[in-house]
């Protein structure tokens, strides 16, 4: 693999982890009603490349920020 294929694809990588480690941290501060959702929802959103977008498009909604009615 040359240098600017291992470029891309390190460029292509570090949006969608950084992505996942902000859902996980989202995920982790929302209250779901119950310890077994909000470790579904953690699962969820650990799944490299596609759990960050289930989390953010279902799983954000249905949590609730600590402090909000």
């Amino acid at each position: 693999m040359d240098w600017d294929t291992a470029l891309k694809f390190i460029g292509i990588c570090i949006p969608f982890f950084l992505a996942t480690i902000w859902a996980m941290v989202d995920a982790a501060q929302r209250d779901f009603g119950s310890l077994r959702a909000k470790v579904i929802w953690m699962a969820v959103a650990a799944i490299p490349f596609a759990g960050f977008i289930l989390y953010f498009a279902l799983g954000m909604r249905k949590g609730k920020k600590p402090g909000q009615a």
